[in-house]
């Protein structure tokens, strides 16, 4: 299979299953849509889409009462990359919650060491409709000027701003070059959260306790792309992370554009973000302004106190019920942070950056993750 008709299945799949869960609504035509499709091989006879998304916007002020139940970031790849992570949940529970006669249908095996891996063959591919906020981007916010152009910046780590509208460099945080808000940066670029996927994977540290690296295999990309763009800010700026601790690797994507099947629609970008994966009854929405769900102002199922609930419900039915209470009175950043390997490899891709001066990463305060869940 050429990869133009591989990117083309991955677009239609995409596609399809965005109009089939929106038409019986008046959801538009969104800004960006990402989703994720899960393939045995290169067989898309038989492929899914086991999540997606919509969303443009993040919330940039830092919200002290937050106790892990708002989604601060609400661009279409990253709320995407969650539903896949409740994806992966789902199949772990598949796995161990079920009949005999089910458990061949997850995703997963078991290790001798009771952690668990994909089954052989797995692949997940995502689509977005318009290039990924970033280095990735041809067209960079606030650096079009003669004196300043965004050549100078290429390669360079960059945080959201103006409501996740834009982006600017890290290197450039103290530079008088640029007018940077009075508002904390907290939120790094979705080209720099990919990449940062292809090293640590996307099922992120919670589930790294459990399984094995899970990553991308490719990206198909429509507006504002170009291979050169995606190929600097996916690859070629990873090049100087090496010795991360196994099973961690740099995974090089498999890179396509469609530029000509997407057209980015023109006007305000829509306050909504919707999300959904595969065993959702129906599509959930998010406001932007609030992280929220729109209909109930209550946290969404992808914020991070759910996934947390999830996980610990895991190790409670992994270890036992003593095993699992306990777990429950840990907060979730010191869930996180004991993720070993996970984090030496996280500390590898950053450090690998700095020392290239490419900016440093930006980490949500740790107190942001001090809360715990009682299951």
């Amino acid at each position: 299979m050429t990869v133009d008709l591989f990117a083309d299945s991955v677009y239609h799949l995409v596609r399809n299953k965005y109009s089939q869960l929106t038409e019986s609504s008046s959801h538009a035509q969104p800004k960006v849509l990402a989703g994720v499709v899960m393939s045995r091989g290169f067989d898309f006879s038989s492929a899914q889409v086991v999540s997606l998304a919509t969303g443009t916007k993040c919330l940039d002020l830092e919200d002290v009462s937050d106790t892990g139940c708002i989604l601060r970031d609400c661009h279409a790849e990253v709320i995407s990359r969650r539903a896949l992570v409740r994806f992966l949940y789902a199949q772990l529970e598949l796995l161990l919650c079920t009949p005999d006669d089910s458990k061949e249908q997850s995703i997963f095996v078991r290790n001798k060491d009771n952690s668990f891996r994909l089954r052989e063959g797995i692949l997940f591919h995502m689509y977005v409709s318009s290039s990924p906020c970033g280095d990735a981007r041809l067209n960079c916010p606030y650096e079009t000027t003669a004196a300043y152009p965004s050549r100078r910046f290429r390669f360079h780590l960059r945080v959201k701003v103006n409501g996740g509208e834009g982006t600017l460099p890290v290197a450039a945080q103290r530079s008088r070059d640029f007018v940077l808000p009075s508002k904390p940066l907290l939120t790094m670029s979705c080209t720099d959260k990919l990449a940062k996927w292809c090293v640590v994977g996307v099922q992120g540290a919670l589930l790294s306790h459990l399984v094995e690296p899970v990553y991308l295999h490719s990206l198909t990309v429509g507006t504002l792309c170009h291979t050169g763009h995606l190929a600097r800010g996916m690859a070629r700026r990873l090049a100087p992370v090496k010795h991360l601790p196994l099973p961690y690797r740099r995974q090089q994507l498999l890179l396509a554009c469609l530029s000509s099947r997407d057209v980015r629609p023109s006007g305000k970008a829509s306050s909504i973000s919707l999300n959904w994966s595969s065993g959702d009854g129906c599509l959930e929405e998010v406001s932007t302004s609030s992280g929220r769900r729109k209909d109930s102002g209550t946290p969404s199922r992808l914020c991070r106190h759910s996934l947390f609930t999830r996980w610990l419900q895991l190790q409670r039915q992994l270890n036992g019920p003593a095993s699992g209470s306990q777990a429950s009175t840990e907060s979730f950043s010191a869930c996180k942070m004991s993720a070993g390997r996970y984090q030496r490899a996280l500390q590898r891709f950053g450090s690998a950056l700095k020392a290239e001066g490419l900016g440093a990463w930006f980490r949500k305060p740790l107190k942001l993750g001090h809360f715990s869940v009682t299951v």
